[in-house]
């Protein structure tokens, strides 16, 4: 499993510094130590007991401060009772930040934190060890998976954003509450960051734009609000979830950067209309998930070129027009879901011959005719059309209804291009 990418030795001596600072006292065991192995840790200080490098005579000036890394949130670090032994002298800076974040955790059902006893980090329950890039003799907590825990905690700040070799975070389902730390940014191997269904608040966490390293961006089921920043598409992430949050913001309407092939933004306040070149970036997505939002304007043509999507559900919106005839080259999708919007005209029955169409929702809107072939698909099961503005089918709108809609112009650009199909269809 890949947990580190890069590494830095200045990192290290960041870390010493930092120990020296609080006046941390640590044992490494000497059984591990290796006499040559002073050249991967070029230290400025000299520390009495430090197996990894000699000391010709006693530090006899304090060690120069820096800056405290832990946010006020939490307590000062507690000491390191003497007589632990550490494998690695990251092992020995990290202890007491998790001891720490371990004293402010208000709920553990299931005992986990039992296990964060003693020197051995790397059995901790939750904490995974790795020895990390361009040093095979060291030990480092590279991986934390709280997921499924329900641990609750007022706050993640000194905790996860103080973790110096973090590459995996994932704490899924938990109730940890407060923002998602600034400092995280800091965090140099840290690739994928899970944090759904929890009870984080706050606006968009910015600190995650321009991490180069981060992949993998789970925040969904949260409650963050405010608006999702542009870059955050066009940054180097595959995976982005950011659905069932209080987002308020409009899609970007260029998003040919983006290298995202799983996403989902449903169940926000998402504004707009749908990018008119929503295809070629996402082109090799599999599910499209853009249910229960505000998005207005008419569907563009361009959908039809998502020709990997299985599942693409843009219900719940406020969405209008016809439906272009391109969406019948969507040849490998099972799920269609437009209902509840503001859609009108006829059913295209090219679009029902899709050939692993499963589920066709096209109910809540104002179409006015459908096909022999889309009529199949309603006695079958597969299609849903009611309450839309089809006389001759049950469950429909009332005329008045349909009339005070039908009676308002609606003008969707580059109109010539709904009926062109720009592929050969692949007929049931």
């Amino acid at each position: 499993m890949k947990l580190f990418t890069t590494y830095s030795i200045s990192i290290l001596k960041t870390i010493l510094l930092l120990t020296v600072s609080l006046g941390v006292d640590f044992v490494v065991a000497k059984s591990l130590a290796n006499p040559q192995s002073d050249k991967h840790f070029p230290w400025q200080h000299c520390i009495p007991d430090w197996p990894l490098g000699e000391c010709d005579q006693p530090v006899s000036s304090p060690a120069p401060s820096i800056p405290p890394p832990l946010l006020p949130s939490l307590l000062p670090l507690p000491p390191i009772p003497s007589g632990l032994v550490f494998t690695d002298l990251r092992l020995a800076v990290v202890y007491p930040i998790i001891q720490n974040f371990k004293q402010i955790i208000t709920s553990d059902p299931l005992g986990i934190t039992k296990t964060w006893i003693g020197s051995n980090i790397c059995s901790y329950k939750g904490f995974f060890c790795d020895t990390p890039p361009n040093n095979e003799t060291a030990t480092a907590v590279a991986s934390i998976d709280f997921n499924g825990y329900g641990l609750s905690a007022p706050t993640l700040e000194g905790f996860l954003d103080q973790l110096p070799d973090l590459a995996l975070f994932h704490a899924n389902s938990n109730k940890f509450a407060g923002i998602i730390p600034t400092n995280i940014a800091k965090l140099p191997y840290l690739y994928e960051l899970d944090l759904s269904n929890n009870l984080l608040t706050g606006p968009f966490p910015l600190a995650v734009v321009g991490m180069d390293s981060l992949e993998f961006l789970d925040i969904r089921f949260n409650h963050f609000s405010g608006s999702v920043p542009p870059a955050v598409f066009s940054q180097n992430l595959n995976v982005l979830f950011l659905n069932d949050n209080d987002f308020i913001s409009s899609l970007p309407q260029s998003l040919e950067r983006t290298h995202i092939l799983y996403l989902t933004l449903a169940n926000n306040m998402l504004t707009g209309p749908l990018p008119r070149d929503i295809a070629k970036p996402l082109s090799a997505l599999s599910e499209v998930l853009l249910t229960n939002n505000e998005l207005t304007g008419c569907l563009p043509y361009q959908l039809g070129f998502l020709n990997q999507v299985t599942v693409l559900d843009i219900s719940h919106n406020k969405l209008t027009g016809r439906l272009p005839f391109s969406l019948a080259c969507l040849g490998k999708v099972s799920l269609l879901d437009l209902s509840a919007n503001l859609l009108y005209g006829m059913v295209p029955d090219i679009i029902c011959q899709l050939p692993n169409l499963a589920k066709l929702s096209l109910s809540n809107n104002y179409f006015t005719q459908i096909g022999p072939i889309c009529r199949s698909l309603i006695n079958r099961g597969v299609l849903d059309m009611n309450n839309n503005c089809i006389p001759d089918l049950p469950s429909q709108r009332s005329v008045f209804q349909c009339t005070a809609f039908l009676a308002v112009p609606k003008i969707c650009p580059y109109m010539d291009a709904y009926k062109v199909i720009p592929c050969k269809p692949h007929f049931r």
